[in-house]
């Protein structure tokens, strides 16, 4: 995943907590989710500055946008995503992987943080437009854009970011997880087989899916106002991931409290 810049967990006294819990058969998803925040929350202050996530967000508001315009394509073109007169979803989702490369090269090169965040960004548009369609890789561009249309208003765009900084924050907690869950599967561990594991990832991205609503819940005001006022912008859409990571963070701190209490 490009250049590493998310620390060295392993060797932390907090990192030693996760790996308590991971081997606590007692422990649920939640509980390890929130102490392994604790243990990589220096990490998410850093992504909250890091331009391949802000440029990813970013052009994931002005596809929103462009569905919106009379010439999508164009719309496409004027936010930087080289596709065809007929793209598909496969294109698009080329164009989109390409077009954050280019915006974040002279900031150099794509980080750990950029890589997830694309990840992120590709995944949601697939499950949001494959819900609209099963046959997008290879329909008219008018129907791709009748389906993110869908999603340019307001209270989709709610649904759009929450997607988004939902899987975000998975694919975050899993970079760090996945060194040591491995470790943890086999006769007498805490993942009997293959199939548990796979199970605890599912119950892991249903949490993180729960967490993220805090997002979903102002989004789609501040898309709207933002639009409306000023344009959004990619300075604009760095101080809004700012305040969704601080309010990621505080949600599974309150969550962990609460456990405490």
């Amino acid at each position: 995943m490009g250049h590493t810049r998310l620390g060295n967990l392993p060797k932390s006294t907090r990192w030693r907590q996760v790996v308590d819990l991971i081997e606590n058969d007692r422990a649920n998803v939640g509980q390890i989710a929130s102490i392994t925040m604790d243990a990589a929350e220096s990490g998410l202050q850093q992504a909250a500055k890091d331009q391949g996530l802000i440029q990813t967000f970013w052009l994931l508001t002005q596809i929103a946008l462009a569905s919106r315009e009379n010439d999508f394509v164009a719309g496409l073109k004027g936010a930087g995503l080289k596709v065809s007169s007929q793209p598909t979803l496969f294109d698009l989702l080329a164009a989109f992987s390409d077009c954050v490369d280019s915006k974040i090269r002279h900031w150099g090169g794509r980080t750990d943080f950029g890589e997830i965040a694309s990840l992120s960004a590709q995944e949601t548009l697939s499950q949001i437009l494959a819900s609209h369609s099963r046959s997008l890789f290879g329909t008219p561009a008018d129907d791709l854009r009748d389906a993110l249309r869908s999603y340019s208003s307001p209270n989709q765009f709610g649904s759009l970011a929450h997607n988004f900084f939902s899987s975000f924050l998975s694919r975050y907690l899993k970079y760090f997880l996945s060194r040591e869950l491995s470790n943890h599967v086999g006769a007498g561990k805490r993942f009997s087989n293959l199939n548990a594991h796979t199970e605890f990832n599912a119950t892991l991205d249903l949490h993180c899916r729960q967490i993220s609503r805090i997002v979903q819940s102002f989004s789609g005001s501040w898309y709207s106002k933002t639009e409306f006022e000023t344009g959004i912008t990619p300075e604009k859409a760095r101080d809004f991931v700012y305040v969704a990571l601080k309010k990621l963070r505080s949600e599974l701190h309150l969550e962990r409290d609460n456990r405490e209490a």
